[in-house]
């Protein structure tokens, strides 16, 4: 006989023996003798019945159980770790059958309606049972607690614990819990129950409550990570109902960690903007350098704990039917023209191409007639013979309809689609929008037609068939700052294990070379700068007061039938060496009068302006070491601290060069000669021109922007 099979026979041969000693598989003891009062009051009482008893004859009402222990949801946290997703111990009230010795069906069911008529007037989310739940829950699961409430808070279980009838219990459960309520709810998401817990005769591994699954958002996209290992318990009852074996086999492990990019206090600050800003809209903002998406709001939004763990009835249908659709993430799921924000990817394009130089001047009339049809400037009046950078700070239309049509669509919209334009950015988020950069092909296949030059010049401003999502927006702007390369954009930042331990990182990648002359691009990054702080600016509502913003306002006819605008307001900061790039939507009301410098541009400095301070700090250029004083080389007074000097740019490593002594004795000698002179100073730039028009962009209402 092998090793195995002796293993095999041992345990099998020492039941069998235990079976000789009056004990049984089954784990129950054999019924004990009848005995006399006389002998039972001189004999000492009978032991405890224990797990490893047992007995030839068959218990039907004797049970082994073995139940899976659902594991808890792993965290969704911000990029410093503050909880947006995570876990709560709440209770639900549940039925504990014993084992009636009159167990007819009258009687159950008689037992378990008295209780639940106790257990009204102490919890509102009762679970409502028929007679058949309740007797067939004896009938077959008696052993287990059969769950008559909804889930209840800790505190509110403990105000009706003592007040519970026998035969009702607590149970402990996992409840998914949102802190921060309807905060970033879009990109968050929200879990709900796998399924309802079984009926009939039980099962090997059931769950001990009902398991969680992610059905939006992060919590579905990530549910793998985020769902745990399950453990294991043992139960074993006697005949009697009694329990005479509680063993956890296995604890279970709970899921892992999400960090994502996103900046808890910034999402609440941009948020707070939203209410105080708009009725609907959206705010996100990008990390230049990174691609980390820090900032994306929608507004209005929902609160997450309303689908834990269900939502009512009532509730999904007032949400769902609510016109201002607060299901929808308006920062990525919904496209609009991008309007005037889409101006400087036209004016780079031009420079790029070389159909306009920096300083060529071109006359932009009040209105200009292409075709049959008559384009207007926004302002309803003309604006001069003037430059890009003029041109983008007052965001001249007929200067942007002659200089599209004559780089032609597609330099400007192959531009567009480098930044991003026209497909999803690849964050994972649910229903994100693709937007709209169109061709030839789509305009055959939807308008009939080619690419005219009435579609170019509508494009070239920003209408027409062209749509994109602030996220897109977002993107683009990040795209326009660096120069050369769109970041691609990052919303995770870590995966972490149930230990902490970093199993996924992302690193900061490319997306695209854009292909840009870096000539061309400070160009229109003066003029985008231009737009905030020159007094003809049409965003200078959008200024701060610690840096230089660059920036584009934009209004868009969106709905024409309703007299529907948009306003818009996107770029970066600061100038010389961008870090953020943002965008904000303000969706107007139907017959609202918007503009992006007047309802769009305050709230980026409503957002900007009190963060200085975390700004100015992340911003600011890095320090050169300390120089050594040659006066006082022991180092400055007492109580005084040297100051470091800041350089442009980063700090490199050079490489150290060995002291030439001729050179040095060269150097002593020249220290006496007379100082060379100072150069003449640059001719001071020539003033901006007085205009007798309205310091803001409104949207022209006649202008046809089919």
């Amino acid at each position: 006989m092998t090793i195995r099979r002796l293993a095999a026979f041992f345990p099998l041969l020492a039941a069998l023996t235990g079976l000789c000693r009056g004990q049984s598989l089954a784990g129950m003891d054999p019924p004990a003798p009848a005995v006399t009062p006389a002998a039972a009051a001189t004999s000492t009482p009978p032991p405890l019945k224990s797990a490893t008893d047992g007995s030839i004859l068959t218990r039907k009402d004797a049970r082994a159980i073995t139940l899976k222990i659902p594991a808890p949801r792993g965290q969704i946290v911000d990029r410093e770790g503050n909880p947006l997703a995570q876990n709560t111990v709440a209770y639900q009230v549940a039925l504990q059958y014993r084992q009636f010795e009159n167990a007819d069906r009258d009687f159950v069911i008689h037992w378990a309606r008295t209780r639940l008529a106790a257990l009204a007037p102490l919890v509102k989310n009762t679970v409502p049972k028929t007679d058949d739940e309740l007797y067939d829950h004896y009938r077959h699961r008696r052993w287990l607690p059969l769950y008559v409430s909804g889930q209840i808070s800790g505190k509110d279980a403990q105000k009706i614990e003592k007040k519970l009838e026998s035969g009702l219990v607590l149970h402990p459960v996992y409840r998914r819990h949102y802190p921060e309520g309807d905060l970033a709810a879009h990109i968050v998401g929200y879990s709900g129950s796998v399924g309802k817990l079984p009926t009939g005769p039980i099962n090997f591994n059931e769950p001990m409550f009902e398991e969680t699954e992610g059905r939006a958002g992060l919590e579905k996209l990530f549910d793998a990570q985020l769902t745990g290992e399950p453990g294991m318990k043992r139960l074993q009852f006697d005949e009697n109902g009694n329990k005479l074996l509680e063993e956890q086999v296995s604890r279970p492990r709970a899921g892992g960690t999400v960090v994502t990019t996103l900046n808890l206090a910034w999402q609440k600050r941009a948020e707070k903007v939203l209410r105080n800003g708009c009725r609907r809209g959206a705010f996100v903002v990008v990390d230049v350098v990174t691609g980390e998406v820090l900032v994306m709001a929608s507004r209005p939004s929902f609160d997450l704990n309303l689908f834990t763990p269900g939502i009512s009835e009532a509730d999904f249908k007032a949400i769902n039917e609510d016109p201002a659709t607060p299901l929808m993430g308006r920062a990525f799921q919904s496209k609009y023209p991008p309007a005037s924000s889409f101006k400087p990817i036209v004016a780079l394009a031009a420079l790029n191409n070389g159909t306009i130089t920096k300083d060529q001047e071109i006359y932009c009339p009040a209105a200009i007639k292409i075709g049959n049809h008559t384009f207007n400037n926004w302002s309803k009046s003309a604006e001069g013979s003037i430059d890009v950078r003029y041109a983008l700070a007052r965001s001249c239309n007929p200067w942007f309809y002659q200089v599209g049509i004559d780089v032609g669509p597609t330099a400007f919209l192959s531009l567009a689609r480098r930044l991003g334009f026209g497909e999803r950015t690849g964050l994972p988020l649910e229903g994100e929008t693709a937007g709209l950069v169109p061709n030839d092909e789509w305009m055959l296949k939807n308008e009939k037609r080619r690419i005219l030059d009435g579609d170019t010049a509508n494009m070239s401003i920003g209408q027409g068939p062209l749509l994109a999502s602030p996220l897109q927006v977002a993107q683009a702007m990040a795209g326009i700052a660096n120069g050369g390369a769109l970041p691609r954009l990052q919303l995770i930042t870590q995966i972490q294990d149930s230990r902490g331990r970093v199993i996924k990182a992302t690193v900061p990648e490319r997306r695209n070379w854009l292909g840009l002359d870096p000539k061309a691009v400070e160009v229109v990054q003066q003029g985008m700068s231009d737009v905030v702080s020159k007094g003809y600016g049409t965003g200078k509502s959008g200024g701060l007061s610690y840096t230089d913003l660059c920036g584009k306002t934009g209004t868009a006819q969106w709905v024409k039938a309703k007299s529907q605008y948009l306003a818009w307001f996107a770029g970066f900061l600061p100038k010389d060496n961008p870090r953020y790039a943002f965008a904000v939507l303000y969706e107007g009301r139907p017959g609202e009068t918007v503009s992006g410098g007047r309802t769009a541009a305050p709230m980026v400095r409503a957002f900007f302006e009190p963060i200085k301070d975390d700004i100015k700090d992340i911003i600011a250029p890095p320090m050169k070491a300390l120089v050594v004083d040659e006066e006082n080389p022991d180092g400055p007074p007492d109580g005084e601290i040297p100051a470091a000097i800041p350089v442009e740019g980063p700090m490199h490593a050079l490489p150290v060069e060995e002291l030439d002594p001729e050179k040095e004795a060269e150097k002593d000698r020249n220290k006496d000669r007379e100082p060379e002179a100072e150069p003449e100073p640059e001719p001071a730039p020539r003033p901006a021109r007085a205009l007798p028009v309205d310091d803001d962009e409104v949207i022209d209402e006649s202008m046809d922007v089919e």
